[in-house]
């Protein structure tokens, strides 16, 4: 139901995050959801048996003291059993807004209430009838819905619960030479472990002896086992397998990896998408709407009709309840839980369920280059002279301008000038110019500048424009080493591509969608890679402030964009498209950009969280038309639609059935949306 934080009485912290409820009935079911399910398998244990014995009474036994044996159960079922709907009623003044135990509550009081004042004033009602059955079943049959729909439920979260299931509960400490178990929340960072084959690493860590084999398919989703060495980062809740290793904490508590994708996706299934709160607000107007309806139903029959008065009790009874919008509740929050969970556990995390509806409606999606669609490890393939400098001097001047540095192509230099056992100072000044390159100044006053043309003017570039034109044909990026101005050098550096970003590529655009290929690197390499995956739309040169504008002006031509990228060059863009989807392996300020994060690094995973978006929207939407046609087509039927065909005697059972039907459109509803645990490409 729509809750107005305005004015909700009934609030609920977690994570520094709040919470706001209808009734006190969804609160503790957030809080402490076994302990709502234990009260309601003893309410139901109380009701069915009490229910049945009225039922016979009604209908098979008539004893002269049936009535008051009847008055005496049927009162324990409606205010034990049914106690919880009272209890929302005061939770709805509270709230200052109707909520669906309010027309549960009014709905079996009226059978109730109605039936008790015949069995007590008996001169008053001279026609009888008692319709305890009624109000007794009703409560039974809700009763028996919400426990069905709290067990699927229960299915819908498995998910959170089995990333949850992965924190271990102890950690091999080595202290002074010394092992001891100690529980997890005592380990620090900085505190040096131990983890033996067959055990889970305990928390975030640096890998800084031994080597082993590491199933990190419980976060990732990743099948195959990762080889993890000294040096190697491996993450809290995966499960170590050959070998031993020692450790150092880096990372604990609500920092590690694990306790991050828990959140979110906490954070995600009880998210509200704007088609949520569209249907929130409609259910907030709808339960005065459906009381106004039963009032005026049961007053026109009663009044103009002639029915008398039993008839229009149970029409007011049977449009309260028949209207009831359970379905309508459940109908976004389900499909969401179920996605989030589903996604997590193959390595896609949503931040929020509106991210997965913009997700359904993405036809455009820009892709980076370096780490996205590559493998985002790039090495040093050429060294090429184009002065009296040999290719190892050239190696080292690079190397100095490049040490500061931590993009990836200033890693692969200075990787292969230590491979090369060249000692690297440090410059005495360094400006890194974004989307252009390194200037520095080594420790003999020299101006070295190693980056793209924008950094040479063209008279110095004449000497390397066939060789650079050559090296970027094959798809390398090549890098130019200056010394005071002048060209001494080429560096080219190649990144091999990725696997599965052909295959990403074609089931992008084979599912209607546009893809465009933004890359700093300059034309000859862009449109090679992007000729290698079958782009046909490609932007080249594009510096970070390049990238956004491009988005920009694909959202003003209507377009709805996502943006694929990993690294700081790309949180920009990852925040002005209308999704960012963050590579798991890149950058922390990309991943905070990010609307949808891969931890796999796959770049096919990005079509998968699309694809999922689509499909959840289309679960949601099947939800809502089902809740909604259901109350569309059943109010008029309740208010008295059937009368004129079928006599005043429907309303011998037509109280019942609505409230089997509210109770299991509720449950339809639940289960429809556990289908998408079943989601899958292809």
């Amino acid at each position: 139901m729509y809750v107005d934080e305005a004015t909700s009485a009934l609030t609920s912290q977690r994570e520094g995050r709040r919470y706001y409820f209808c009734s006190a009935n969804c609160k503790l079911q957030f809080e402490r959801p076994e302990r709502e399910m234990r009260g309601l398998m003893i309410a139901l244990a109380v009701s069915w048996p009490l229910t049945i014995l009225v039922a016979i009474f009604t209908y098979v036994i008539a004893p002269s003291y049936g009535n008051y044996l009847m008055l005496l159960l049927a009162s324990a079922v409606q205010f034990y059993s049914g106690r919880r709907f009272y209890a929302g009623i005061a939770d709805a003044i509270r709230n200052r807004s109707a909520n669906m135990d309010t027309l549960i509550a009014i709905g079996t009081s009226a059978a109730w209430g109605y039936s008790a004042a015949v069995v007590v004033f008996p001169a008053l009602f001279p026609a009888g009838g008692v319709y305890f059955d009624t109000s007794t079943i009703i409560i039974s049959l809700i009763l028996t819905g919400t426990y069905m729909q709290r067990l699927a439920e229960s299915r819908a979260t498995s998910a959170i619960s089995a990333l949850i299931a992965l924190q271990p509960k102890i950690a091999h400490l080595v202290s002074d030479g010394k092992i001891s178990d100690v529980p997890i929340e005592k380990i620090k960072v900085g505190d040096m472990l131990l983890v033996k084959p067959g055990e889970k690493i305990p928390t975030d860590c640096a890998v800084i002896g031994g080597s082993s084999s590491v199933d990190e398919s419980m976060i990732t989703g990743e099948s195959m086992p990762i080889t993890k060495r000294e040096g190697d980062r491996v993450i809290g809740g995966t499960m170590n397998s050959t070998g031993s290793l020692r450790l150092k904490a880096t990372k604990i508590g609500e920092d590690t990896a694990l306790a991050q994708i828990i959140k979110i996706v906490q954070d995600a299934a009880s998210s509200k998408v704007p088609i949520q709160r569209l249907a929130d607000r409609i259910a907030s107007y709808f339960v005065p709407v459906v009381v106004l309806i039963g009032a005026i139903s049961s007053v026109g029959w009663y009044a103009i009709g002639g029915t008398g008065a039993n008839v229009a009790v149970l029409v007011f009874v049977s449009v309260l309840i028949i209207a009831c919008p359970c379905a309508l509740g459940i109908a976004t929050p389900a499909a969401l839980m179920v996605s989030s969970g589903w996604a997590a556990k193959n390595g896609i995390i949503v931040k929020s369920g509106e991210g997965l509806q913009v997700a359904s409606r993405v036809d455009t999606v820009v892709l980076d280059k370096t780490g996205t669609l590559t493998k985002g490890r790039p090495e040093v393939t050429d060294i090429i002279p184009t002065s009296s400098l040999g290719r190892r001097e050239i190696l080292r001047v690079a190397a100095i301008a490049e040490v500061n540095s931590e993009h990836i192509i200033s890693k692969a230099i200075v990787e292969r000038a230590r491979k090369a056992k060249i000692g690297i100072e440090f410059p005495k000044r360094f400006v890194y110019r974004q989307g252009s390159g390194i200037i520095a100044t080594d420790r003999r006053g020299r101006r070295i500048t190693v980056g793209n043309r924008d950094l040479f003017d063209a008279a110095s570039l004449k000497v390397a424009e066939k060789r650079l034109g050559v090296l970027e044909g094959e798809g390398k990026t090549s890098l130019i080493v200056g010394i005071n101005g002048k060209v001494v050098g080429l560096i080219a550096i190649s990144d091999a591509i990725k696997k599965d970003s052909a295959s990403a590529v074609r089931a992008l655009e084979d599912t209607g969608r546009e893809v465009w290929l933004v890359t700093g690197d300059n034309d000859r390499v862009a449109v090679a890679i992007a000729k290698r995956l079958g782009i046909r739309n490609v932007i080249a040169n594009s510096k970070p402030k390049e990238k956004m504008r491009k988005i920009a002006e694909l959202q003003r031509k209507g377009r709805v964009v996502a943006m694929v990228g990993d690294g700081v060059n790309d949180a920009p863009a990852l925040t002005k498209a209308d999704l960012g989807i963050a590579i798991g392996a890149g950058t922390d300020v990309a991943i905070q950009a990010g609307g949808i994060i891969l931890v796999r690094n796959s770049v096919y995973d990005a079509f998968v969280a699309l694809e999922l978006g689509r499909r959840t929207m289309s679960k949601i939407r099947q939800n809502l038309f089902w809740a909604f046609a259901y109350n569309i087509v059943l109010i008029p039927v309740a208010a008295g639609a059937l009368i004129p065909f079928f006599t005043v005697s429907v309303y011998n059972f037509l109280p019942i059935l609505a409230a089997f039907a509210m109770a299991f459109s509720s449950v339809t509803v639940v289960s429809n949306s556990l289908l998408l645990a079943r989601f899958r490409i292809g």
